[in-house]
C-alpha cells in the first residue's frame, strides 16, 4: 500500500524511477535540466579530471552568461570566453549569451522546465522553478560536475513543510512582502534542507510573475527546493512560452499534486489581507521590520531587479509611481531587468522611457550589482534599497555599506521620496 506522499516525495520518486520513497532516504536522482552559468568554466575544469572528452546527455545543459554580464574585467572576459568554448565543444544548444538575462527568468521564458520535473543548478536559487510546480534544487560545482558526467546524483528525500495561504494581497502588497514576513517570523534557517510546499486558495490569488517571487527566496530560509501548484494560469503561460510547441493537456498531465494526508513535519498557515509592506533591515534576511517602523531611514541607492524582483510586473509598479515624478536628490535608482523578453516589453509598454525621464539608470539584463560584481557596487557609508534576496554585509561589493530588502513598491516610492518610505502613501498604486 503505497502512503500519501508529499508533492517532494513524488517528484523525486519520478525522478529515480520508482513509485514512491521515503522521507529521509537516498535516492538516485536523473534530472530533466541541469543548469550553469558563469561558473561553468569552473566547473568544467572538475570535469576534466574525470577524464571524459564529453558530457553525458549535453541536450540536458542550459547554461547562462548573466552573473558578470558584460564582463567587467579581463579575467571575467576569459572566463566567458572558456565557457562559450566549452559549449561549442559538448554542442550544447541550450546557450544564452550575455544579455539574454538572468538564468532562472530566462529558462521559465524558454519553458526549459516543465511542472512535475526536476532541476539541479549550480546556483542556491533554482528553487525558483517551484513557482510552476517543479522540483529545483541547488547544487554545488562538484556535484554538477558529476552530472554531466553520469546524468545522475544523490539526494536525500526532505521533510515538508506545509504553507497555507488564504485571502488576497492587498494594495500596495505584493508577494515579496509575503516572503520576507515569512523569513521574519520564521528565521533563516527554518527551511534547511526542507520542501517548503505551498497551498489554499491565496496562491491562485496571485499572477504568475508574483509566484515566481515566493520559491526563489525560499532559498533565504534554506529550503532544498519549494512547490505552488500548478493550475490553468501557468499550464497556459508555459503553452505560450513553450518552443517546442507543447500543448496544455500534456503540460498539465505530468503536473505532480501532493496527497490528501500527507505528513508534514511543519504547518504554517497566512493570511493574505492581513499582510503589509515589510522590510529586511542590515545586516541579517530575516531581520525584518514592517515599513512603517523604518520609514524615514536615507537612502542613496535603490537597485529594482534580480531573480527576485526584475520582472515586468516589478517594472510596472515602478512605472506607476514615478510616473510624473523625479528621482529624490542625492538618490540614485538602478533597474536590472530580469531579460532581454522582460526589457523589450518594457520598452514596447513605454515604461523605460517614464523611468529614465524620472532620473533612473538602466542596466544590461542579467545580475548586475546583487552580488557585487559590477553595475551599482556601493561605496563605504552607503546605504541601498535592493529588491534582491540577499543583504549580508559585503553582498554588493562593500562590507562597509547596508542594505535594507523590499518590495518593488517600497523600492520606487522610495526612489521619490529619497528614504524609506510607505508605498500605500502614493495614490498611483
Amino acid at each position: 500500500m503505497i502512503l500519501a506522499q508529499t508533492f517532494a516525495q513524488k517528484a523525486l520518486a519520478r525522478a529515480s524511477g520508482v513509485t514512491e520513497v521515503s522521507v529521509g532516504t537516498t535516492v538516485d536522482a536523473r534530472p530533466d535540466r541541469i543548469l550553469s552559468h558563469d561558473n561553468t568554466a569552473a566547473i568544467a575544469k572538475i570535469f576534466s579530471q574525470f577524464g571524459l572528452e564529453h558530457v553525458y546527455e549535453s541536450e540536458k545543459l542550459a547554461i547562462t552568461l548573466d552573473h558578470a554580464a558584460p564582463p567587467p574585467t579581463p579575467l571575467h572576459a576569459r572566463n566567458h570566453a572558456e565557457v562559450r568554448k566549452f559549449v561549442s565543444d559538448q554542442g550544447i544548444n541550450n546557450f544564452f549569451e550575455v544579455g539574454r538575462g538572468i538564468c532562472h527568468q530566462v529558462l521559465s521564458e524558454e519553458a526549459l522546465i516543465l511542472p512535475g520535473q526536476l532541476i539541479l543548478g549550480a546556483d542556491s536559487h533554482t528553487t525558483h522553478f517551484g513557482w510552476m510546480g517543479a522540483f529545483g534544487a541547488g547544487v554545488g560545482r562538484s556535484e554538477a560536475a558529476t552530472l554531466w558526467a553520469t546524468g545522475e546524483l544523490w539526494l536525500r528525500v526532505p521533510e515538508s513543510i506545509q504553507v497555507t495561504l488564504s485571502g488576497a494581497l492587498p494594495l500596495g502588497v505584493s508577494s515579496k512582502d509575503l516572503c520576507l514576513h515569512l523569513i521574519g517570523q520564521l528565521g533563516a534557517d527554518y527551511g534547511l534542507y526542507s520542501s517548503v510546499e505551498f497551498d489554499g486558495s491565496g496562491v491562485s490569488t496571485l499572477s504568475i510573475e508574483s509566484r515566481m517571487v515566493i520559491p526563489n527566496f525560499m532559498a533565504e530560509i534554506g529550503a532544498k527546493n519549494a512547490y505552488l501548484p500548478p493550475d490553468d494560469l501557468v499550464f497556459e503561460w508555459l503553452s505560450v512560452h513553450s518552443n517546442r510547441n507543447d500543448k496544455q493537456s500534456s503540460i498539465r498531465e505530468n503536473a505532480i499534486y501532493p496527497d490528501q494526508g500527507a505528513i508534514y513535519s511543519q504547518a504554517v498557515e497566512v493570511d493574505l489581507d492581513t499582510l503589509e509592506p515589510q522590510v529586511a533591515c542590515p545586516h541579517s534576511v530575516d531581520n525584518v521590520k514592517s515599513v512603517q517602523a523604518v520609514a524615514g531611514q536615507k537612502v542613496n541607492q535603490v537597485f529594482l531587479g534580480t531573480c527576485t524582483n526584475g520582472r515586468l510586473e516589478d517594472i510596472a509598479v515602478a512605472t506607476r509611481l514615478l510616473h510624473g515624478r523625479k528621482i529624490a536628490n542625492g538618490t540614485r535608482m538602478l533597474i536590472v531587468p530580469a531579460s532581454s523578453q522582460v526589457l523589450q516589453a518594457a520598452i514596447e509598454q513605454g515604461y523605460i522611457t517614464t523611468l529614465l525621464e524620472a532620473g533612473a539608470t538602466l542596466g544590461t539584463p542579467g545580475c548586475g550589482p546583487c552580488m557585487g560584481n559590477h553595475m551599482g557596487v556601493l561605496a563605504p557609508g552607503d546605504v541601498c534599497l535592493s529588491t534582491g534576496n540577499r543583504n549580508f554585509r559585503g553582498r554588493m561589493g562593500q562590507p562597509e555599506a547596508e542594505i535594507f530588502l523590499a518590495s518593488p513598491e517600497v523600492a520606487a516610492a522610495t526612489a521619490v521620496a529619497g528614504m524609506i518610505t510607505d508605498p500605500r502613501e502614493f495614490e498611483a498604486l
